[in-house]
C-alpha cells in the first residue's frame, strides 16, 4: 500500500480584481501573524523542555501552517489572471457573470462565476472550474443547463444574466 495520490488537477488562473486584491491583503496579514507567532514561539521555547510543552507545540503546528499558506500565496499570485473587463457579450453567461436559474421544481437560485481561489458557496459564487459554471459558459437566458452530479443529471433553466452585483434591497 503507498502514500501515493496523483496530483489535483490544475486550477484555471483567472481571479476578478476584487479576489485578486484579498488574496494579496491575506498575504500581508499572514507575515504579520507570523512574526506574532514566532514570538511567541521563542518565548515558549524557552519555558524549557519541549516535549511536554503545549505551548511550544501548538506554536510549532501554527507557525507550519502559517508558513504553507504563504508559500501556496507566493506561488499562486503571480500565476493568476486579473479579469477586470467585461465581456463583450452581455446576453452570454463568461467568468464574472451573476447568474439566475431555476430548476425544474422552479426553485431559484443566483450564481457568479469566479477563479478557483474566491468561490464562497455562501455567496452563491461558483468556481468556473465547477460542473455547474461549465455547464453554464456561453449559454443565454431561457437556455437549458444540464448538470451531471453524483445523484443523476438534474436540468436548470436560464433566468437572467448580468455582470453587475444584484442590488439587495433591505
Amino acid at each position: 500500500m503507498t502514500r501515493y495520490r496523483p496530483p489535483a488537477p490544475k486550477k484555471s488562473a483567472y481571479i476578478t480584481p476584487d479576489g485578486y486584491a484579498k488574496l494579496q491583503a491575506e498575504q500581508q496579514a499572514l507575515w504579520q501573524r507570523r512574526a506574532e507567532v514566532t514570538v511567541a514561539l521563542s518565548e515558549a521555547a524557552a519555558e524549557g523542555d519541549r516535549s511536554e510543552n503545549a505551548e511550544y507545540i501548538y506554536r510549532k503546528k501554527e507557525l507550519r501552517e502559517i508558513d504553507r499558506r504563504i508559500h501556496y500565496l507566493q506561488h499562486r499570485l503571480p500565476d493568476l489572471t486579473v479579469v477586470s473587463a467585461q465581456a463583450t457579450d452581455l446576453t452570454r453567461i463568461y467568468f464574472g457573470a451573476w447568474v439566475r436559474v431555476a430548476d425544474e421544481a422552479d426553485k431559484e437560485m443566483t450564481y457568479r462565476i469566479v477563479g478557483p481561489d474566491e468561490f464562497d458557496p455562501a455567496l452563491g459564487w461558483i468556481s468556473m472550474d465547477s460542473p455547474m459554471a461549465r455547464a453554464m459558459m456561453k449559454k443565454t437566458v431561457d437556455d437549458e443547463i444540464q448538470v451531471e452530479t453524483p445523484s443523476g443529471v438534474m436540468v436548470y433553466y436560464v433566468l437572467e444574466v448580468h455582470y453587475e452585483p444584484p442590488v439587495i434591497c433591505v
